[in-house]
């Protein structure tokens, strides 16, 4: 990889985000991270080659000011992780209004707005670029008793959206994939009980961050690779065990 590509990193204060930062930094890249309170991370700094920007993302203008302080920090947008994502577990019909409000801000609108600008840019630039968005193996492999059918609504539209957009910029030399996880050790699961967590993969394991984080730099340097959905998740997507 040459030096001084540029990713951003949404949702990158803690858990995959962080990982897929430290991942990115490691390899040479300036990376521009932002979640809500990203500059008060206890797992990624501010530096010559990381900016950290705060702001909601399900935001407008948020996402403008970190596609803004990409291009006049580092130079250009060469790659973009869509990674933040509110993800509410409930049976379908306890599901509120504000519940929906939530997801489709964060995940559906966060989505758009900065897929929008890096794709832009990235058209600007002629050079290429890639889009990797973390879904989950849910949005096509529900798992009895595990109900998060609002969430999929939001976490499917991205994965539909990402083989449209892969099949429509694909002459660019623009790709997108997304990364879809299983259960990941993170601290939206720190309540939960281990145990039950390895039941839902016929492997029996739990995925680190790192793992998802190896994901998305493999798809983010993958060439020729575009459309597609890689599963970390314990083969979980395989069918029933």
């Amino acid at each position: 990889m040459e030096q001084g590509r540029t990713v951003i990193v949404t949702g990158a204060s803690q858990g995959i985000g962080a990982a897929v930062v430290k991942a990115f930094t490691e390899r040479g890249y300036n990376v521009v991270a932002t979640s809500r309170r990203v500059s008060e991370s206890a797992e990624i700094k501010a530096s010559e080659h990381v900016a950290l920007v705060d702001g909601d993302i399900g935001d407008a203008a948020t996402a403008k000011k970190v596609a803004e302080t990409a291009v006049e920090k580092f130079g250009s947008i060469d790659a973009l992780v869509n990674n933040a994502g509110i993800f509410i577990a409930k049976p379908f019909v306890e599901y509120t209004e504000d519940d929906l409000r939530k997801v489709s801000s964060t995940n559906i609108d966060g989505f758009i707005h900065l897929t929008q600008l890096a794709i832009r840019q990235m058209l600007a630039q002629k050079t290429g670029g890639s889009v990797v968005s973390i879904t989950t193996s849910l949005v096509d492999h529900p798992i009895a008793g595990f109900n998060a059918s609002v969430s999929m609504v939001t976490k499917g539209g991205i994965d539909a959206a990402s083989r449209s957009l892969a099949m429509e910029y694909a002459k660019d030399g623009i790709r997108v994939n997304t990364v879809a996880p299983g259960i990941v050790d993170t601290p939206l699961h720190k309540d939960n009980p281990k145990d039950f967590l390895k039941t839902l993969s016929p492997m029996g394991v739990i995925s680190g961050a790192q793992d998802i984080a190896d994901a998305v730099v493999f798809l983010t340097e993958a060439a020729g690779v575009t459309g597609e959905v890689l599963h970390v998740d314990g083969g979980a997507h395989l069918g029933k065990w």
